[in-house]
């Protein structure tokens, strides 16, 4: 080691004075740009090195969303084959739904956005390793979930009363309301399954098991698709008719309780993981003086946060059902829901699996004081997201109506799947912006600025209302759903400049300058990328313009496969060093033989 070396290191005067002191101030200036010029150097390649490891923990949990997804597809298209995607699909959708809004209403906030944090300072701070904090923390989640959701099953009727609009209270939509309520007694017991299962997945998370939570989904949707496959042979698809009719009280119960089977198998998959991971659960009822409550504060702003938000969901949902009580055309909650899990295919793929591996470390670095240094992390993990998910929001809307056909164009929705394509296309646009806005909430997360979030969060969900009851009011039912996207957008852009803003100014800068030239190459390689492929897929439209969904399949492969190599090879161009990341992490993971020049 040189003298140098030692000086920067230890910060003690080299062994060499003569060789190394600064005789002049231009001297004294050279050295400061070489030492700062070493720091930058040094803070890059620590900036890489965490990268390269948040990558890694995020491929892990990415491969099992992939697969969560895929079985997630054929549900969909499985329940769209058989109910439809009028008012017979929205009574199970809806009710379906519930336990999912409720759950995050009262509990979801706390174990998503506070725990992890609370978790890893338990387990730096605590002498048995937060242990006893994780036993206290599970038993009293376990004591709320299951008092709230008996509560709950019973006042079902009241429930659904919320979320259904004004026109089920007419006679002709009675039945209609009865089977919504008859799904709603089946579904809500998912309340205290999903509650536990997020809990138990955030103690595994904490304690750097990322994988299990990401795997576990898959159980739910085997059983969601054998279920609807055991519908479709004992029942068939829904017929034109039946589209705006009622269930059967056999009907309800087969797809309420099937539904409700699939949370509990996903919950019991993790449980043994926690053993392998070093926790062993006691019930402590001992609560007082032991951490809880400022868990419990910081949860308070986050509730709040929550209930703004589900408030907004719950008017979107009661517009939504109206669409299509109005009219057999109208496209209501099932179009909405449904289109919304294509689009959160990247999302929850990439920047899920992103933000939970960087929760804990950005965690570790606020209870450091190291604002900076959070920033840094946060900063990379955004400009990693967006590699994936801006290309692919662009894409979406070129892509809708042959993926609407794919996914939809099957039993009930044989002839009905383009009301799919207009809801799915917008929706590409909305998450550019959920992405962002969705990561600087785990900005807020880590420095325990809940109550800002909380108000981020009203400007959120005042415009999601605001434009949502302004465009439905003045549009007739079979752009419900469409309009309701729009809302959408117009919400989460006002949301990612607002966190945007607030958090910049809170960590003391994000980089927005060198953000914004990344921005700039990034969005010209997607917008060149996706205009190829646009021209490419208006090229087959003009060759088939009435096709089997098998040739739409194909129209997906083709226009999707032109924008990846389009974009690879400008992100190249272009020196787009997160592109070339992630795809080596990809082929890094693919059998030798399949990556050219890869020694096997």
């Amino acid at each position: 080691m040189t003298g140098a070396d030692t000086g920067a290191d230890t910060g003690a005067a080299p062994d060499t004075a003569p060789d190394t002191a600064p005789d002049t101030p231009q001297d004294a200036t050279a050295a400061a740009k070489q030492a700062e010029s070493a720091s930058r150097v040094a803070a890059a390649e620590a900036e890489a090195a965490d990268q390269k490891s948040l990558l890694g923990s995020s491929a892990v949990m990415a491969a099992g969303t992939v697969v969560s997804r895929m079985s997630g597809f054929v549900r969909t298209a499985l329940l769209a084959a058989a109910l439809g995607a009028g008012l017979h699909a929205d009574l199970f959708t809806i009710a379906n739904t519930v336990p999912n809004m409720l759950y995050i209403l009262l509990a979801g906030g706390v174990f998503n956005a506070v725990l992890v944090p609370q978790l890893v300072r338990a387990m730096k701070g605590d002498p048995d390793g937060g242990e006893a904090y994780t036993n206290r923390v599970v038993t009293l989640a376990a004591v709320f979930l299951l008092v709230v959701t008996v509560a709950l099953v019973v006042a079902a009727p009241l429930v659904m009363d919320v979320l259904l609009g004004s026109e089920f209270g007419e006679p002709e939509l009675a039945a209609q309301r009865s089977s919504a309520i008859g799904f709603a007694r089946y579904c809500l017991p998912q309340v205290f399954f999903y509650g536990m299962f997020v809990l138990v997945g955030q103690i595994l998370n904490s304690r750097g098991r990322f994988g299990p939570m990401m795997w576990a989904p898959i159980a739910n949707n085997v059983l969601a698709v054998a279920v609807l496959a055991v519908y479709l042979v004992l029942y068939g698809p829904a017929t034109t008719a039946e589209q705006s009719g009622p269930f059967s009280p056999a009907q309800e119960a087969l797809l309420g309780i099937g539904s409700t089977l699939g949370i509990v198998a996903q919950l019991v998959i993790l449980v043994p993981y926690l053993r392998s991971a070093g926790f062993r659960y006691r019930p402590r009822f001992d609560f007082r003086g032991t951490g809880l409550g400022h868990t419990l504060r910081l949860g308070t702003w986050t509730v709040a946060f929550v209930i703004v938000n589900q408030l907004a969901y719950t008017v979107v949902v009661r517009l939504a059902s109206g669409g299509t009580a109005q009219s057999p055309e109208g496209t209501g909650i099932t179009v909405y829901s449904s289109a919304m899990l294509i689009m959160m295919v990247p999302h929850s793929v990439v920047t899920v699996s992103l933000a939970t591996a960087i929760l804990p470390r950005l965690s570790a670095h606020a209870a450091e004081g190291r604002l900076p240094a959070l920033a840094t992390g946060l900063v990379s993990t955004l400009r990693t997201a967006l590699v994936v998910i801006l290309p692919f929001g662009l894409l979406l809307p070129v892509l809708a109506r042959d993926i609407s056909h794919v996914v939809w164009g099957h039993g009930a929705t044989a002839d009905t799947w383009p009301r799919y394509a207009p809801t799915l296309g917008l929706l590409g646009i909305g998450l550019i912006f959920f992405t962002l806005h969705y990561l600087m909430l785990r900005g807020f997360y880590a420095v325990e600025r809940t109550r800002t979030v909380f108000w981020v969060q009203c400007a959120v969900s005042g415009t999601n209302i605001a434009v949502a009851v302004a465009l439905v009011g003045r549009t007739d039912p079979a752009q419900t759903s469409p309009a309701l996207v729009v809302a959408y957008i117009a919400a989460y852009a006002v949301g990612s400049l607002v966190s945007y803003t607030v958090l910049g100014r809170l960590l003391g800068g994000l980089g927005t300058r060198r953000l914004l030239a990344f921005g700039a190459r990034l969005g010209l390689a997607a917008v060149l990328a996706t205009g190829l492929a646009l021209a490419v897929v208006l090229g087959l439209d003009a060759l088939s313009p009435d096709r089997p969904w098998t040739l739409s399949a194909v129209h997906v492969l083709v226009g999707g496969g032109v924008d990846v190599v389009a974009f690879l090879l400008l992100a190249r161009l272009l020196r787009i060093e997160e592109v070339s990341a992630v795809t080596g992490l990809v082929t890094g993971r693919l059998p030798a033989r399949l990556v050219p020049g890869r020694r096997r």
